[in-house]
């Protein structure tokens, strides 16, 4: 994508060298990367800038405070060009590292768009995340991460922020000495987090135009920053240099998937972290739970009542309220709603970080069993996730939960536009089934069923079903606080906390009692 490739990165360097003339040192310089150059400028007025073409000069390692920087003569006349070099030496070895890092970096943008084609035309390399996504989602979504107004809601959400810095601080032990990569860093601040717990080097991947802020923010913290370097790009497409101990990411969406950026983070598992690294968050876990909403439920209803109109300046809308009544309804609803509004103890479906295959995230098929603890009628599905932070001295979990201190990803109801009736005890089965799509969110199909009661149960027979379509890209942002609803006698004593866990494929006996803490 034109608009994300790199345009400038400036490195100080301790001094330089000229090979072909003497071998006296240079005062500090600055390396310029602009474009399809690499330029070394001095402060100095007397000293000449000396410019490397990125598209035939090479960078080798002399030691771990010192490089050599060649140039090849030119392939359009060898007679009349020279090669030539410069040694360059670096303040410390993580200035060298950081240095060496961009040079592959922008040596590569260089290669890829200089890679013609036989019309004359040049293309980006393509990446599995091109394959996946379509351009014009990507493009909204990296403009939107590429603004600080949006960072800034994140980072304010202090349930979400303070967890993380709570979870890298209090497992100082894994990140002390260790190599962090950073997936999707946005401004930054989950890197400086890792500085602060001892990192040895932390390498900030993120593809956003919020890479320069993210460069801005941490140059202003020098005690951390020798230590972070920024690289603008897909984790589906860059290089690092070295292998990481540790990855850190904020990747969930609403509903935990939406975004698909969980399958970037274990991209980037599978190409960065080394042999028995850590993630952190490490599992992550989608509860899901019937509810009864009349408020709600009559609110989105009411919603079509504008195309019931006959005489509408003179126009009959009656044809379009049916289809304008289903569109409503295929809106998840995100807000924060009152947990006794759930009508079974929850279920849950895990997401084990470690050991998932990408794939896996393209199509999740959860079956849905509860009983319900009131007689009422049923008008969809709630969500909401948790993920654990399994640190070697601490585990801390960041939850969704509703009724827990709210977050910027609220929760998630999925409303059916036929509600269904239950009776306390009675058996609610069902599916939800979660398709991946190229906008970078999911197609959510759920269906709900209530069995026989009475006479005949025992045979098996369906007496309710509803079932919907939802589009988790496009939902219905329903931002107000959770109402004070009235509690009903045969709801008392019914609590969220009572969560019935489903046995999944995916949990092992190590995981399952990881599983065992409260949402």
């Amino acid at each position: 994508m034109e608009n994300y490739m790199l345009t400038e990165q400036d490195f100080l360097v301790a001094s330089i060298s000229q090979l072909s003339i003497s071998g006296s040192s240079s005062p500090p310089v600055v390396a310029r990367f602009r474009s399809e150059s690499l330029r070394f400028e001095s402060e100095s007025d007397s000293e000449e800038p000396v410019q490397f073409d990125l598209r035939n000069c090479q960078l080798f390692k002399l030691g771990p405070f010192q490089s050599l920087c060649i140039s090849e003569a030119s392939e359009l006349n060898k007679e009349k060009s020279y090669s030539g070099g410069i040694t360059i030496q670096f303040r410390n070895e993580e200035e060298s590292r950081a240095f060496h890092c961009a040079f592959e970096q922008w040596k590569k943008e260089v290669v890829i768009q200089g890679s013609s084609l036989p019309n004359g035309s040049v293309t980006p390399s393509a990446s599995k995340f091109d394959d996946k996504i379509e351009a014009s989602s990507a493009k909204m979504y990296f403009h939107y991460y590429g603004q600080l107004l949006h960072q800034q809601n994140m980072m304010q959400d202090y349930v979400r922020t303070g967890t993380y810095y709570a979870a890298v601080i209090e497992n100082r032990v894994d990140f002390v000495d260790r190599v962090v990569v950073d997936v999707g860093a946005g401004s930054g601040i989950l890197s400086l987090f890792a500085a602060q717990a001892g990192a040895k080097h932390v390498y900030a991947v993120e593809a956003s135009d919020m890479a320069e802020y993210a460069r801005k923010l941490i140059a202003g913290n020098p005690l951390l920053s020798q230590r972070i370097t920024v690289i603008k790009g897909k984790v589906e497409e860059v290089e690092l240099p070295e292998k990481a101990d540790i990855l850190i990411s904020e990747p969930m969406g609403t509903l935990l998937v939406n975004e698909r950026m969980l399958e970037s983070y274990i991209i980037a598992r599978d190409r960065f972290l080394g042999p028995n690294g850590k993630m952190f968050p490490t599992i992550g876990r989608i509860h899901m739970a019937p509810f009864s909403d009349e408020y709600l439920y009559t609110e989105i209803a009411n919603k079509a009542l504008f195309w019931q109109q006959q005489n509408y300046y003179g126009v009959n809308l009656t044809p379009l309220h049916g289809t304008a009544f289903q569109g409503y309804f295929s809106q998840p609803v995100v807000d924060a709603f009152d947990p006794r509004l759930l009508v079974a103890p929850a279920i849950s479906h895990v997401l084990d970080f470690i050991t998932a295959k990408e794939e896996e995230l393209y199509e999740i098929d959860i079956p849905l069993r509860f009983v319900s603890s009131v007689g009422t009628r049923i008008h969809g599905l709630a969500c909401w996730f948790d993920v654990l932070f399994n640190g070697s001295t601490v585990q801390r979990w960041l939850t969704t939960a509703p009724g827990a201190p709210t977050t910027h990803w609220y929760q998630l109801r999925c409303v059916l536009s036929q509600p269904i009736y239950v009776m306390p005890g009675q058996e609610i089965t069902g599916r939800l089934h979660m398709v991946a799509h190229k906008a970078q969110s999911y197609t959510l199909n759920l269906t709900l069923s209530v069995k026989s009661w009475g006479p005949g149960a025992e045979q098996g027979g369906i007496l309710q079903t509803s079932s919907g379509k939802f589009d988790l890209k496009e939902p219905y942002y329903r931002m107000s606080q959770p109402q004070a609803y009235p509690m009903s006698q045969d709801q008392q004593g019914h609590h969220l906390l009572h969560t019935q866990d489903v046995q999944l494929q995916s949990q092992d006996e190590e995981g399952s009692d990881l599983l065992q803490q409260s949402v």
